[in-house]
């Protein structure tokens, strides 16, 4: 992983910009979903990258943020896992609300990257950005999870995992349309 790299591709194909639905939370993202595909089909192949799901702030992780930012007992003083995280919002929103411990996971680089940039420029410290985790043992209290299961492959790869991380404790939330 080359972050500079990484963080060039970044700001080269998006904007910061608030987050609509989220306005206490800016993120770096595509300002139209055709350029970013197009422009970075080749590179992506070239770095074995998977499309650009970071560059949105998607539905569930929106719901995720809102929900976080407007009840922030839900998140005080936890250890916190933002799962499969894409942009990072709901890591974010965490740390705008007092999480003991806040972890991004993502298998995808560019996503760790952007994770780093959003958590930086909403003036939150990230205590751990992590690639793949699925089969660690549970270390959170909470973990956050938007619209992880929308494939049955990945499904049945965390499945399990998840509802044995809930089972020592952890509250395990997903969201998805």
């Amino acid at each position: 992983m080359n972050p500079a790299l990484f963080q060039k591709f970044i700001s080269d194909y998006t904007i910061l910009k608030e987050v609509d639905f989220v306005p206490e939370i800016s993120l770096y993202q595509a300002s139209d979903i055709t350029p970013i595909w197009q422009a970075t089909e080749n590179w992506l192949a070239e770095q074995n990258i998977e499309p650009p799901f970071w560059a949105f702030a998607w539905p569930e992780g929106k719901a995720l943020a809102r929900y976080i930012i407007d009840h922030p007992r839900f998140v005080k003083q936890k250890k916190v896992l933002d799962f499969a995280a894409g942009c990072g919002i709901a890591a974010i929103a965490a740390g705008k609300n007092n999480a003991q411990f806040i972890e991004v996971a993502d298998i995808d680089p560019l996503a760790q990257q952007a994770c780093a940039s959003n958590a930086k420029v909403n003036h939150i410290l990230l205590d751990k950005n992590s690639k793949n985790i699925v089969g660690l043992p549970c270390q959170w209290d909470l973990i956050l999870c938007g619209d992880v299961c929308y494939e049955t492959p990945m499904t049945r790869h965390i499945w399990p995992w998840l509802k044995k991380c809930a089972a020592t404790g952890a509250q395990v939330i997903i969201s998805w349309t």
